[in-house]
């Protein structure tokens, strides 16, 4: 008979249920000719309570999301759309220029440029034949 330990892990997983509390937002990241690209699907969020850094090539992304709705918490049948704060960290794939980061909040996606560092860019070798 096997045993399924309980783990940290897991607890804290199960803490966060019915996710109520913090979440993380989803990402995807890519890169193109000379820059490293970031998108979140933030929709229903205020852009002004997000806050963005890069450091060491490490980019965050923090902020709130509030509930605006008059309904009162024993009225609800199903809750499923979160609300609190979110907070991700992720450490990039290649050296970027963090201070030359853009952010543009368009249709609820939230998109950060971020160039990436020249040491990082592929560079073209020349063959010399003799």
């Amino acid at each position: 008979m096997s045993l399924i330990k309980w783990s940290p892990f897991w607890a804290d997983e199960w803490d966060n249920w019915p996710f109520t509390q913090d979440f993380a937002p989803a990402l995807d990241i890519y890169q193109d000719k000379d820059s490293l690209v970031v998108e979140a699907p933030l929709a229903g969020i205020n852009p002004d309570k997000v806050e963005i850094a890069v450091e060491n090539d490490v980019m965050t992304i923090k902020g709130e999301v509030e509930r605006q709705s008059e309904v009162e918490e024993k009225d609800y049948y199903r809750r499923e759309v979160r609300s609190g704060s979110f907070y991700r960290a992720v450490q990039l794939p290649t050296h970027v220029l963090g201070d030359q980061a853009d952010a543009t909040y368009e249709k609820g996606i939230l998109k950060i440029t971020i160039p990436r560092a020249p040491e990082s860019k592929p560079k073209k070798i020349e063959i010399k034949s003799k």
